[in-house]
C-alpha cells in the first residue's frame, strides 16, 4: 500500500504531500491522525523551520472520506479522538503554508483554513459542502471561515455548500496568492524559504501572537504580545539581528 503521506525536506523546510490520489485525497481518520502525529514530531525538530502541506494538481484535499463517515456514529467520532487530532494540527508552532491545486472542500478546506499562509493554482476551489450530506462543518469550518470571511459570506458558503474559485478566494482574503499550476511548487517553497531564513523563535511567537487576536479582547492580546516581545530581548537572534543592522551586513540566525 502507497504511504497516504509523503514527507520531503529541502534545506529547513519539510513539505508533506497527501498521497491518496484514488479519492481525491480524501481525509480518513488514519491520514488525519498521521499527520497530526507527523506535525508533532517536525515541531520539535529544531532544523525545520516551516511546513508546506500540499496534494496533487488535481486535489489539496476533496473533504473527508465519506465511505468512512457514511458508517460512523458519534461514539465511533469519539472514541476515533477524530477532533483532537484536528486541534493537534493547529496547535503546530511553527508556520504552516498550505499549497492548493484543484479541490479543498469540506475537510480539505479546513485543513487549507488550519494552515497560516495559502498559496492557491488558477484551478482551486475552496468550500464546505457538508450540508448537502445532511451535516455541517466539524473540523472547524464554522469558526475559521467566518474568522476569516466575515458572517455574511460564511453563512452563505456554508447553508448553501457552494465553492469558490481561487480568484474568489484571493478577493475575500482566504487566499495569499494565486499561481499557475506549474508554478505552485516553486512558489509556495519560495515563501516558505523567505519565511525560514528569519529568526524562528521571534516567527514562531509572533504567529503565536498573531493567533490570539482570535481568542482574546484587544487588551489581553496586546499584553500578550508585549510579552513575547520582551522574551525576545533574551535571545541570541535578537541581539545578532540589531548588531548585522547597525554593521550593515546580512544577519545569521540560529534559533537561539
Amino acid at each position: 500500500m502507497a504511504e497516504s503521506l509523503i514527507i520531503e525536506r529541502v534545506n529547513h523546510v519539510v513539505r508533506l504531500r497527501l498521497n491518496r490520489p484514488t479519492v481525491l485525497n480524501a481525509l480518513n481518520f488514519r491520514l488525519v491522525r498521521r499527520l497530526a502525529k507527523t506535525l508533532e514530531e517536525l515541531d520539535q525538530d529544531d532544523e525545520v523551520r516551516v511546513v508546506i502541506i500540499t496534494g496533487n494538481k488535481k486535489s489539496f484535499a476533496a473533504g473527508a472520506d465519506i465511505r468512512e463517515m457514511a458508517e460512523a456514529t458519534t461514539a465511533d467520532l469519539m472514541a476515533e479522538r477524530y477532533l483532537s487530532s484536528w486541534l493537534r494540527i493547529r496547535q503546530f508552532s511553527k508556520p504552516l503554508i498550505a499549497a492548493v491545486s484543484g479541490f479543498a472542500l469540506g475537510g480539505g478546506c479546513e485543513l487549507a483554513l488550519c494552515c497560516d499562509l495559502i498559496v492557491a493554482t488558477e484551478t482551486a476551489r475552496f468550500g464546505q459542502p457538508e450540508i448537502l450530506l445532511g451535516i455541517m462543518p466539524g473540523a472547524g469550518g464554522t469558526q475559521r471561515l467566518t474568522r476569516t470571511l466575515g458572517k455574511t459570506k460564511a453563512m452563505e458558503l456554508i447553508l448553501t455548500g457552494k465553492s469558490i474559485s481561487a480568484k474568489e478566494a484571493f478577493d475575500y482574503g482566504l487566499v495569499n496568492r494565486v499561481v499557475s499550476i506549474d508554478e505552485l511548487e516553486t512558489a509556495s517553497l519560495a515563501l516558505a524559504e523567505e519565511i525560514a531564513a528569519k529568526p524562528p523563535l521571534a516567527v514562531r511567537l509572533a504567529k503565536q501572537s498573531i493567533l490570539k487576536a482570535f481568542d482574546l479582547s484587544l487588551e489581553e492580546a496586546l499584553h500578550f504580545e508585549q510579552n513575547n516581545f520582551a522574551l525576545l530581548f533574551s535571545t541570541e537572534d535578537q541581539r545578532e539581528g540589531m548588531k548585522a543592522f547597525i554593521e550593515k551586513r546580512k544577519p545569521h540566525f540560529k534559533g537561539k
